[in-house]
């Protein structure tokens, strides 16, 4: 624009409202390709954060170009898993049917064309993910975990469920905390598997096993192959030989490996990461298109790329498609499908033509069509923190071609840590709760810090957390901050920190225990790690024993680290959001660290939501956590927002 209106950082009016946001964005996830077809998950946030299978035939696949996407789940089914409390690898399609857990029951139920949906599992407790269809047999192999009415930890195992209408479930593997990946070889007879136990996450250390499938279908002479305490085993897959395939940290890096006979093989060494934490059941970074072609993604320096591998030769051909972050990778001959997003690219359903090395956009993630002038780019930052090290992040400076700032103003800067805490900032366009865009379109400045912990980087930069959860993280969100002060981009007297799960955790830590930010925002964050470690899930429940130490024989640790023993030297402006179902963390978790600063006279506001569990997916959450954010930082920032505020009810109100 010739000429751009003069207005404060922060009181710019922006094209992306809320209302934009939640009507023309949906969530995209675990693709899936059978036959001729593409399926995919939809989140959809306007009608209640339902998921929902949706099919679309491939391009050139007997059908044109524009072929129409077909919803196959109606309402009210909500195809999502509650298996480790994350789920994932919630549904399967099978000849003639889709197979998918609802989650309002957690059971299993099959739908055919014209049918309606039909329950095939009882209503007894017991949870399910991870499908695969053993076609021999006519029976799924999958993940079950069951819960006691008494409460305590579930049990997790792999069953077999018949779908020959007795619906009879018989376990094949149990005795391990956990279990992930079931796999079976092309000719159905053998088994291959993930399995680990606490206190290691998947991304610690994980065995993968592999068993004959018996006349009986039980699982026999089955037997470590690969992994074990120090090495973290990533999606086993089959090839269509026979020949097992899998990834693996074993060189500081997950790399893909392949067993022939008794002998383990590298494909392709390289510092890069092929592989990512196992937060959710289904993932894959690699598929096979043919027997000798495999297609497979790879994150390197905080970008992922698109490459082929020929199996037989171990040559590579890189495919280059306009986008930097991958997912969720899928392929039959010719073809592969997957999620893809950059910048520019809310995340889409894509089909890439091998051949021609051509792309199609099947689905976008959002209807919104924003001028590209208007959005922030991300510049990829490396920054210096303690310790003599270095971190990583992704910055976006204030953008609306609209409206420039009064001379000499510098924007507010809103820091950004991210959950897992192995999770890592996503270099693509995002509408949601997460969006850069939301803030710097109304002239924040917004950095998104990839923290000593994060994924992408190897696994001794993931492991620079181990021990030190609750310092290297808020460190690194400070040295960000003021690495982008000391270059003169933003404004160090305005500087606020947010995030949800574990980055609330270290949004609460940054605020305790240094003095840097002037405000923030804790999404069901963790604020006391001895409550934590006494009422969280089982998948979690001893997690913190690699990233603080043992409990209960370092409790001392637990509460040096926790915000809540030290809320005497938190004194600046917090606002916390919680949903109410959570399970993960605990609404006592907010409701605690709110009502300790209410009490202290440090202005603070906690928004609780019905109906929410860990992260937030009704339309109505999203709207008014937004909402509620920005005006908390418009009366400690002293700015007027644009946008038309509900008044937000702050106790010891900040002016």
């Amino acid at each position: 624009m010739d000429n751009p209106k003069v207005a404060p950082y922060g009181s710019w009016k922006s094209l992306l409202t809320t209302d934009l946001m939640v009507s023309e964005t949906i969530r995209l996830d675990q693709v899936t390709v059978r036959g001729d077809a593409v399926y995919w998950l939809e989140g959809r946030p306007k009608e209640q954060g339902r998921y929902v299978i949706v099919r679309r035939t491939l391009p050139g696949r007997s059908s044109s170009e524009t072929a129409p996407s077909v919803e196959i789940t109606p309402a009210p089914f909500n195809v999502r898993s509650r298996v480790q409390e994350y789920g994932g690898g919630a549904y399967l399609t099978v000849e003639g049917a889709v197979i998918f857990s609802h989650y309002a029951d957690n059971r299993l139920y099959r739908q055919r064309p014209e049918e309606a949906a039909e329950p095939f599992t009882p209503h007894d407790g017991r949870r399910y993910a991870d499908m695969v269809f053993d076609a021999r047999r006519n029976r799924l192999i999958c993940v079950c975990e069951a819960h006691a009415e008494g409460g305590g930890d579930p049990l997790t195992s792999l069953v077999s469920i018949a779908l020959d209408g007795s619906g009879e479930i018989r376990t094949l593997a149990s005795g391990r905390d956990f279990y992930a990946a079931p796999r079976l070889s092309p000719e159905g007879d053998r088994l291959a598997w993930l399995c680990w136990d606490h206190p290691n996450m998947p991304w610690d250390g994980t065995e993968l096993w592999v068993g004959q499938v018996g006349a009986e279908g039980c699982i026999e002479q089955a037997e470590r192959v690969e992994g074990g305490p120090e090495e973290s085993i990533f999606q086993p897959e089959w090839s269509p030989d026979g020949l097992l395939y899998f990834i693996s940290d074993r060189t500081g890096w997950w790399n893909l490996y392949r067993r022939i006979e008794d002998r383990t093989e590298p494909l392709w060494a390289k510092e890069a990461e092929f592989g990512m934490p196992l937060w959710v059941f289904g993932m894959s970074t690699y598929a096979f298109e043919s027997p000798t072609g495999l297609v497979c993604t790879y994150m390197a320096e905080g970008v992922w790329h698109l490459a082929h591998l020929d199996t037989v030769t171990l040559g590579v051909t890189e495919i280059p498609i306009p986008y930097t972050h991958l997912q969720s990778v899928r392929a039959i001959p010719g073809q592969a499908v997957l999620l893809a997003g950059s910048p520019t690219e809310p995340a889409s359903v894509i089909a890439v033509d091998l051949t021609t090395l051509e792309h199609t956009v099947l689905r976008r993630s959002s209807t919104l069509t924003l001028d590209p002038a208007s959005l922030s780019i991300p510049e990829s930052i490396t920054f210096p923190t303690t310790d003599g090290q270095t971190a990583y992040a992704l910055y976006y400076p204030p953008t609306n071609p609209e409206f420039r700032a009064p001379e000499g103003e510098r924007p507010p800067l809103i820091v950004a840590s991210h959950g897992g805490p192995t999770a890592a900032a996503r270099n693509q366009l995002e509408f949601s709760l997460n969006s850069p865009q939301f803030w710097t379109s109304r002239g924040f400045a917004f950095v998104d810090v990839n923290y000593g912990g994060s994924t992408g980087y190897g696994r001794a930069y993931r492991e620079r957390l181990n021990g030190q959860w609750g310092i290297v993280d808020r460190d690194d969100c400070a040295a960000a901050a003021r690495f982008l002060a000391a270059r003169g981009a933003v404004d160090p007297q305005r500087m606020a920190i947010r995030g949800g799960s574990a980055g609330g955790y270290t949004t609460l830590c940054a605020l305790t225990f240094l003095d840097c930010f002037q405000a923030g925002a804790s999404y069901f964050g963790v604020c006391d790690l001895e409550a934590l470690a006494r009422d969280t899930h089982k998948f979690e429940s001893r997690y913190m024993e690699r990233l603080v130490g043992p409990y209960p024989e370092r409790a001392d640790l637990y509460r040096e680290r926790s915000p809540i023993h030290y809320v005497e030297r938190l004194t600046c402006p917090v606002i916390f959001f919680q949903g109410l179902e959570d399970r993960v963390v605990p609404p006592n978790q907010a409701e605690m660290m709110f009502e300790a600063l209410r009490t202290r006279g440090v202005p603070t506001a906690y928004i609780p939501f019905e109906g929410e569990g860990h992260g937030f997916v009704r339309a109505e959450s999203i709207q008014r956590s937004l909402k509620a954010e920005l005006a908390f930082y418009a009366r400690l920032f002293g700015f007027t927002p644009a946008d038309p505020l509900e008044p937000l009810a702050i106790e010891n109100s900040i002016n």
